[in-house]
């Protein structure tokens, strides 16, 4: 009879830290081309180029960088691309009277406000001012809603791309345990009912909660989206679990970082995200596929 010992099998987390394994950094970049690359044959089915127009009020210094990216990205792609620059003092009935003609042109398929907004603006009743089907961004009340019901729309640029980098990565998400930190219209909210869609325990964490350090280590998934750069970082984090960076604060040397201490994580989380080159390339072709998809949608392909 053998004197051998059956291998023990171990966790990931006792693998981990026995073997030392390294974290393995998602490649947004490369994801982001591929997702491109994928567009390109549904392009080419379409009866017409697909139009996205871009609303962008005021000097914000980002703005304009996001509003280049987005536009070169779309050009690659042979999608035709209006920026509607308008002044700092725009007022928001002259900003709806655009966006209502916008929303009339049938040569229009998506149509998107860049954010942020001028403070005088309402940033909910400007959302609401797309027309769904021509909503891009998944950020007006009617597709957030149909998000909530599970019913098909347009569904939020980052969350979305946050999805898929999630996914690369846990195929199966079904019964883990995820938190999302931050509550906004634009990340927290949606982020949170698309990971309950694909059977997941959610926790929503904003700046009220209690006790955040100990519901992230709870947590399997954990995508940070409060714009507080090093907010999390690796004693916050159960040891093989999965870190989604959403944040970008710009510091005074012109570096950008995110809302997690990378450094601390590598090697307690499985994978993340890094800042940059995570979820922004991402988040740009999410806004890509959406474009298609209105197209089709209104194209009847």
């Amino acid at each position: 009879m053998s004197t051998s010992k059956k291998r023990k099998k171990l966790s990931l987390k006792e693998g981990l830290l026995k073997y030392n394994m390294k974290t393995i950094w998602i490649d947004g970049k490369k994801m982001a081309k591929d997702v491109m690359d994928n567009l390109r044959p549904r392009i080419d089915r379409l009866q017409r180029v697909p139009r996205l127009d871009v609303i962008w009020v005021g000097d914000h210094s980002a703005s304009s960088i996001y509003v280049r990216h987005k536009k070169e990205k779309a050009e690659s792609l042979g999608i035709c691309v209006n920026i509607h620059h308008l002044p700092e003092t725009t007022t928001q009935d002259e900003l709806y009277h655009l966006i209502d003609k916008l929303n009339q042109d049938d040569a229009v398929d998506g149509v998107m406000v860049q954010m942020p907004l001028p403070k005088h603006m309402n940033m909910n009743e400007v959302l609401d001012m797309v027309a769904p089907d021509k909503d891009v961004d998944g950020l007006t009340t009617i597709n957030l809603g149909k998000l909530i019901c599970g019913i098909d729309g347009l569904i939020p640029c980052t969350p979305k791309a946050c999805m898929n980098l999630i996914e690369s990565v846990v195929p199966d998400l079904s019964g883990k345990t995820a938190i999302v930190i931050g509550r906004s219209r634009l990340v927290g909210k949606p982020m949170f009912h698309l990971l309950l869609s694909k059977h997941c325990t959610v926790i929503q964490a904003h700046s009220k909660t209690e006790d955040l350090c100990g519901l992230c280590r709870q947590a399997d998934i954990v995508v940070v989206a409060t714009g507080h750069a090093g907010l999390i970082g690796g004693d916050d984090v159960k040891v093989g679990s999965v870190v989604i960076d959403v944040g970008i604060s710009r510091q005074e040397d012109g570096t950008i970082k995110g809302d997690v201490r990378s450094d601390e994580i590598d090697g307690i989380a499985y994978a993340a995200t890094p800042v940059p080159g995570g979820v922004g390339p991402m988040t740009v072709a999410m806004l890509m596929e959406n474009t298609v998809k209105a197209a089709e949608i209104h194209q009847g392909v």
